[in-house]
């Protein structure tokens, strides 16, 4: 069998740290290996301890998620922090990006999501709510990269094609995208192509996490 997902949760809400222990203890291949309600102690947890994911609250006393996330990503970068929060601010979800965070889910999720949020960090992948991604799309253009990435030189890029990744983010099909901007179904694969092929990426993750790393969404 494969290894389990090995899980830290960490919120100053000792309820909250009870019921997401139980919710986890349900999904096959999960295992939480501990639950702090004092951030503070998160590092030494970590430095002693086998942990794949960091779950964490945005908003906690003394040390809170962002600042958690930059501690981590400097003393233990191997690891992979997911914030579940209910905090929906757009700039405050960027700063939680610039930061280095893997995952983003709202306390409103259910379980399905969470699951999916863990499965897909797990591999490797980021993952985001869909209402983190509207939230994000509604901020204006502005630079931003992942904490461990240098910045890339911007593709050039043209407006349709921009309008397309503003859509992609959106988790919309290629016929929805077509429909949208009056154009076929076929066009719209050829800008997707020719954005992949700009961007030098794979699928719509990678152009997802370039248009967050550069500021287009």
């Amino acid at each position: 069998m494969p290894a389990p997902i090995r899980v830290l949760l960490t919120d100053d809400h000792e309820i909250i740290l009870d019921s997401l222990s139980l919710l986890l203890s349900r999904i096959d291949g999960v295992e939480v290996v501990g639950t702090l309600v004092d951030s503070r102690k998160v590092i030494d947890f970590l430095h002693v301890n086998d942990v794949d994911i960091l779950l964490t609250d945005m908003d906690m006393p003394d040390l809170n998620g962002i600042n958690l996330t930059l501690q981590v990503r400097q003393h233990c970068p191997q690891i992979k922090v997911l914030m579940l929060t209910v905090s929906e601010d757009a700039n405050s979800i960027r700063e939680a990006f610039r930061a280095g965070i893997s995952g983003y889910v709202m306390k409103k999720a259910g379980k399905a999501e969470l699951e999916k949020a863990l499965r897909t960090i797990a591999r490797g992948d980021k993952y985001f709510s869909e209402s983190v991604m509207t939230q994000l799309v509604a901020l204006p253009m502005e630079p931003v990269r992942v904490a461990d990435e240098a910045p890339a030189p911007l593709a050039p890029l043209t407006d349709r094609e921009l309008e397309i990744i503003r859509l992609i983010a959106q988790e919309l099909s290629t016929n929805a995208i077509a429909d949208m901007l009056f154009i076929s179904p076929g066009t719209v694969e050829t800008h997707r192509h020719n954005i992949l092929r700009k961007l030098g990426v794979k699928n719509s993750i990678g152009i997802i996490k370039y248009a967050l790393r550069h500021g287009l969404i």
